[in-house]
């Protein structure tokens, strides 16, 4: 029998943020190669509506690269054909259009899923095709808009009209051709995605193999759970692709220090052009849905970082606030901050910070300058922190001149030393 290999902690981390682009320095300039490449590395970038510092999609690229033209980013992602499209690959994200054919499986998923409401709904879909094929890309407002003056219907129903466009996506039978502001037009597929990859014929099981090949390099070391988790596929469907990777030398198990499940090591797959760093020098602001920790077990696992997001939970019970971004420093998750950018203002409003275990000593004023370059990007002249989380102090005293505000859950004690004159006021 093959003797397993034993990974510390440390090199697990790394081995993963190396493999998800974190290695090395940023680049001194971003052009569209490198931005197309961060994509590559990922395999999905995860959509979010939220904007309140920043929206989801801009996030990733810019934690990996650093400051990067959004617009550039919009064209690449967005624009008239485009290399990218829509699709629920982790959930909703941007795929690579050219792997559509992958998706088909999920696809028929859907189908045989939601094959009631389709046949309970057949009039309309029937009409939603028929306004697609005769006018092109539609947003469902311009279908309310269009909609006659006439009592509630089975075709106007405006909830079946959005639902049955969310449907026909699922199904593959349209695609989402731009977005305005963050509203998406949809059109049939056959007009947006390249011919083909419409046309390729690729099989269950030769999609969930590539799937999980991808997720292993994308990954650089994990459990089974996490190659599952990084396109939502069903453990049943990854457990033969895991086997037939092995065989052919793609993975090789490991076992992880620490990894474990009721007192039992976790087998752990390392990918073999997996490099395994000696040390790694980083700091990034993640996004919720960043793939580092967008699955919630193995951040805990790997970086013993317990995640929630709380934009539903009720402020009042919210423990680290509305839209709490982790923070990358070197090979761990060293605090969380949730950012706020009050554009009016031209100010970055650090809400609340707060320190994990074991933070760097120099965590504060690491992370101040990566505030500093966080603001710069979205344009924002100033910083103003509040007086709410453990590290709001540590990381104010690192940004000299930067304001202060109260923050509803924790107003600023009088002992921190800010002039009353740079106090604002914020929610």
């Amino acid at each position: 029998m093959k003797r397993i290999e034993t990974l510390s902690a440390a090199q697990a981390r790394r081995i993963a943020l190396v493999a998800q682009g974190f290695g090395g320095a940023r680049p001194a300039a971003v052009g569209p190669a490198r931005l197309h490449a961060a994509m590559a590395r990922m395999g999905a970038l995860q959509i979010d509506s939220v904007n309140v510092f920043a929206r989801s999609h801009y996030l990733p690229h810019y934690a990996r690269l650093g400051p990067y033209d959004r617009d550039a980013l919009d064209r690449m992602l967005f624009g008239r054909r485009a290399r990218y499209v829509e699709y629920v690959a982790h959930e909703a994200a941007l795929i690579p259009a050219d792997d559509w054919a992958l998706w088909r499986f999920r696809m028929d998923d859907f189908r045989a899923r939601y094959g009631e409401w389709a046949r309970a709904h057949a009039p309309t879909l029937d009409r939603l095709r028929a306004e697609l094929s005769t006018r092109g890309a539609v947003r469902p407002s311009d279908l309310h808009e269009d909609a006659p003056r006439a009592p509630r219907g089975p075709w106007w129903d405006w909830d079946d009209v959005k639902r049955g466009l969310e449907m026909m996506w699922r199904f593959g039978e349209v695609a989402i051709a731009e977005r305005r502001g963050f509203e998406r037009s949809y059109a049939l597929a056959e007009r947006v995605v390249p011919a083909e990859a419409l046309a390729r014929d690729v099989s269950r099981a030769d999609a969930i193999l590539e799937l999980v090949r991808r997720a292993a390099r994308a990954y650089g070391v994990a459990t089974a759970s996490d190659l599952a988790d990084y396109y939502r596929l069903k453990a049943r469907d990854v457990a033969p692709a895991l086997a037939q990777l092995a065989e052919a030398g793609e993975l090789l198990p490991v076992r992880v220090a620490g990894w474990e499940r009721g007192g039992r090591p976790l087998t752990a797959w390392l990918h073999r052009d997996a490099p395994v760093p000696r040390r790694l020098d980083r700091v990034a602001l993640l996004t919720p849905f960043d793939p580092v920790v967008w699955f919630r077990d193995r951040a805990l696992r790997m970086f013993g970082f317990d995640y929630r997001i709380e934009i539903y939970v009720p402020a009042h019970r919210r423990r680290f606030g509305y839209y709490s971004l982790p923070v990358l420093v070197g090979d761990r998750l060293a605090a969380r901050v949730d950012l706020k950018a009050d554009r009016a203002g031209s100010t970055l409003l650090v809400q609340s910070a707060w320190w994990e275990p074991d933070a760097p000593a120099e965590a504060a004023e690491r992370i101040a300058a990566e505030l500093r370059r966080a603001a710069a990007w979205q344009g924002l002249e100033q910083i103003s922190v509040s007086g709410w989380g453990d590290a709001s102090h540590d990381i104010a005293q690192a940004l000299p001149g930067a304001r202060r505000h109260d923050h509803p859950r924790a107003p600023l004690a009088p002992a921190i030393p800010f002039p009353p004159a740079q106090t604002e006021q914020a929610s």
